[in-house]
């Protein structure tokens, strides 16, 4: 199925929408696939972080490009990149610490959490940019 041969108005991609769905499934499988590993190989822990954070996020991802494709909000794709990225950069950091015991770089799981939380203050200040839905 194209673009646009779905009932939207024309013009109106549902790429992050589809994004979306594939990147909070795999985040969500992830997240689940180092909770078990973490149970039998990790006693640091880390990876069990990592997974937690990928699976509490994996419906935010989801919702970001449900709105995204719903209504025409300029900071969601923003807060959207922050988020992915972050979580990359934390939860990779933690994972690779915690089974090859080195980092991914000085500072990236910080670096990672900063860019989540200003994922997160672009979802809220989100709320200030939100058009009217046209039909």
């Amino acid at each position: 199925m194209n673009d646009t041969a779905r009932n939207t108005p024309p013009g109106v991609p549902i790429w992050p929408l589809r994004a979306s769905l594939v990147l909070s499934g795999v985040m969500g499988g992830l997240g689940v696939a180092l909770l078990a590993a973490s149970a039998h190989a990790d006693p640091s822990g880390m990876s069990g972080t990592a997974a937690e954070m990928l699976l509490f996020h994996a419906p935010v991802v989801l919702a970001l490009g449900i709105l995204a494709e719903l209504r025409k909000v300029s900071l969601v794709p923003l807060a959207l990149g922050l988020l992915l990225i972050g979580l990359t950069l934390f939860c990779g950091d933690l994972v690779s610490r915690a089974y090859i015991g080195l980092r991914l770089f000085p500072m990236a799981a910080p670096t990672g959490g900063l860019l989540i939380i200003a994922g997160w203050a672009a979802i809220a200040l989100s709320a200030f940019w939100i058009r009217p839905n046209r039909v």
